[in-house]
């Protein structure tokens, strides 16, 4: 019997961390015992990396802000029958008439909650390098992508992230609310919204509210109060004076690895990058 191809994300996303897997994994506990949380949720590249490797011993905690994404990833988990075939309508929709299906789909929100889902994965395949970026209304409004034959829809990856997501908790919540429910023995993966790398380096948020050094600061200090409550975490954001100093400042453990950046409103921020990985210290095995 042929061997299954291991599970993978099932959303592309701007800042996913498939790349930096290796220099993450080595840095996180072999093997996680306590609950793990992700609040800045994202694609989860780091979740199904932990879960396919056997790494993940306890309770998974994922959460994000973005209602939109935790709506698909609820629906990735609990209706991945409805999903695939609403998916399927929507592939062969795009294939009568691209540019007509995107801007359609784009301008109408459904109703009911597994549609929406659907309307997220969909969107996110066909538009500008799958970036999901809303305006002050909270309205997506990225253009349509260059594609000539975009992966609407990967059944069989999008039922092995259902299965791996069986008994893993997913909440729409700020990271504030899911890091004050960590306690001793946890860890967490910290991959919150990027500190610009210049003034003109930043995208409109993904969601309605955006992420700024006020927030950058209130997660630093969740950051240490885990740790001095016995948890444990790794956090990851672009390599910057500004954000060396608020990590080590809080007595934080900072190495620089590098990344790459093909999404940037700033043409000289795209390309070879650094990306700091932050811990409170060795990790726990």
């Amino acid at each position: 019997m042929a061997e299954r191809p291991p599970v993978r994300p099932f959303l592309k996303w701007a800042g996913g961390k498939t790349q930096l897997l290796r220099p993450i994994g080595e840095r996180l506990p072999a093997a996680i015992r306590g609950a793990y949380l992700e609040p800045f949720l994202g694609s989860g590249a780091v979740f199904f990396h932990l879960r396919a490797t056997g790494r993940l011993r306890g309770k998974a905690l994922l959460s994000d802000a973005n209602g939109p994404l935790i709506e698909a990833w609820l629906a990735v988990r609990d209706e991945v029958d409805a999903l695939v075939d609403l998916l399927a309508g929507h592939r062969a929709a795009h294939a009568r008439g691209a540019k007509d299906h995107f801007h359609a789909v784009r301008a109408e929100v459904p109703a009911a909650p597994v549609e929406r889902a659907a309307r997220f994965l969909y969107l996110n395949r066909t538009c500008y390098n799958g970036l999901w970026r809303v305006n002050s209304r909270g309205l997506f409004n990225v253009p349509m992508g260059r594609y000539q034959d975009p992966a609407i829809l990967d059944e069989g990856n999008l039922r092995a992230c259902s299965a791996a997501l069986r008994g893993v908790e997913i909440r729409e919540e700020g990271f504030a609310t899911a890091m004050a429910r960590a306690r001793s023995g946890a860890v967490a993966y910290l991959d919150p919204p990027y500190e610009p790398l210049s003034r003109t380096s930043n995208f409109t948020s993904y969601t309605a509210a955006r992420f700024g050094r006020p927030d950058q600061e209130a997660l630093a200090d969740d950051a240490a109060a885990l740790r001095d409550r016995g948890g444990w975490f790794l956090l990851s954001n672009h390599d910057t004076r500004w954000l060396r100093d608020l990590y080590r400042a809080r007595g934080f453990e900072v190495a620089s690895v590098p990344a790459r950046r093909a999404i940037n409103s700033d043409p000289a921020s795209r390309g070879a990058v650094r990306e700091l990985l932050v811990t409170p210290g060795e990790a726990r095995g």
